[in-house]
């Protein structure tokens, strides 16, 4: 078996229907926006992904993998002022999971940030049971900042969200 290819792309509107699967599988959104727990009608996803679509604040990026179409990853809150946005990324297909297609994605974003955006910092918050995602993010060079306590609800249960970021300093070209 060859090696994938990790690619980010424009996304397109046909990608919407995947997310009618994905948003509606508990484990997928577990740990990801909290307004994916409320978005289960075709309709109320709809809506959300044309507004993804025409969001001019926040970079928005289809992850293929051999040209499946297996998530979206970018940077939202871009601010030109500040040179800083957050990172964010979601693999909705668990057939993607612990397979190197999030660190691969971190690192393109990374890479987008610093160079093409020219920001200086990019940062981030996960939930701290999301270890697989806390150990990907430190990896990738991002480092902890603080704490916001309680900032999650899910499984009737409240977790702390770790804040972390990395400086365009901190950043080694690949």
């Amino acid at each position: 078996m060859g090696r994938r290819v990790i690619a980010l792309k424009p996304l397109s509107k046909e990608n919407v229907t995947s997310f009618y699967q994905w948003l509606n599988d508990p484990e997928v959104i577990r740990y990801s926006l909290s307004l994916f727990q409320k978005l289960n009608t075709e309709a109320d996803i709809d809506f959300w992904y044309k507004g993804v679509l025409r969001d001019t604040k926040t970079l928005s990026l289809g992850i293929y993998v051999d040209e499946e179409f297996v998530g979206y990853a970018g940077i939202s809150s871009l601010s030109s002022v500040n040179k800083s946005g957050e990172y964010y990324i979601f693999i909705g297909n668990k057939d993607f999971w612990s397979k190197g297609v999030g660190t691969e994605v971190t690192r393109q974003i990374i890479e987008i940030a610093f160079v093409e955006k020219e920001l200086e910092r990019l940062m981030l918050t996960v939930s701290v049971p999301n270890q697989g995602g806390v150990k990907a993010y430190k990896k990738a060079g991002f480092k902890e900042e603080g704490r916001l306590r309680n900032a999650a609800l899910r499984d009737g249960e409240f977790h702390d969200k770790i804040i972390m970021s990395i400086l365009k300093s901190e950043y080694k070209l690949s």
